[in-house]
Parts: C-alpha cells; structure tokens; sequence
C-alpha cells in the first residue's frame, strides 16, 4: 500500500506519455537544461497533467495530487499559452503526424438524411420499442 506524502513517487497511467513521445516532444520545451532561463521541475510531469485534464474534461482542482499541485499546474500552463509555447508545440509537431492523439468531434459529423428521419427514411426513430 503506497501511503500519501509529498514526495510520493508519480505512478504511470496508462496514458501518460510514452518515452518515444517524450523524446520527440523534450528538445522543443522551455526550461530545459542548457537553454536560456530556469530549468524546469518536470516538464513530462507537467505535461501529463495538462493532458490528464485535456482528456478528462476534468476541473484543475481535480487533478491527481501525484501530477503536482492544480494551481502551480494551471498557472504553468497559462503561462504557456500566453507565451505561445502550445502553439510552437504544435507548429513543431504537425508535419509529421503520428495520430496517436486524434480526436474526432462528433458535433462536425453530419448525419445522413434517412437516419435523421427525413421523409422515406426510418420515421420511428424516436419511438419506443414496440411503439
């Protein structure tokens, strides 16, 4: 049983980033070592945070105590996007895809007409079974 404290060592999730990931992502982040400015505490940690809360739709102040803080993780990532740092990320990554993360919105898929119920399509749709 592992017990709670502030040093509790980080567990992987099954969608934390993979180390190939973390290798292509690594060299493009600020704060790393032999850059200009402070070294970061833990960009990896830092970033499965931000993507446990993009992929969960969660509130920060639900984040898992073991990806750090919620509102040292919230200010970061506000500070990156103010800095455009998301945006550098994704201009570096998008010309070579992997799509490994690919989402698709189902607000943008459309729907044939016979399966909305338009006329000669399916007219029960919205009936109960047996109806």
């Amino acid at each position: 049983m592992m017990t709670t404290t502030s040093n509790a060592l980080h567990t992987h999730r099954r969608h934390d980033l993979s180390d190939q990931t973390w290798l292509l992502l690594e060299p493009l982040l600020p704060g790393r070592r032999g850059v200009w400015g402070g070294v970061a505490r833990d960009n990896r940690l830092f970033l499965n945070a931000v993507f446990w809360i993009l992929r969960t739709g969660a509130p920060w102040r639900d984040l898992p105590p073991d990806y750090g803080d919620w509102k040292n993780t919230h200010r970061r990532f506000c500070r990156w996007r103010d800095k455009g740092v998301w945006a550098q990320l994704l201009e570096a990554l998008v010309t070579e895809p992997d799509f490994e993360w690919l989402m698709i919105d189902a607000t943008h898929i459309k729907v044939h007409p016979h399966a909305a119920g338009a006329r000669g399509g399916n007219q029960a749709m919205g009936l109960t079974k047996g109806g």
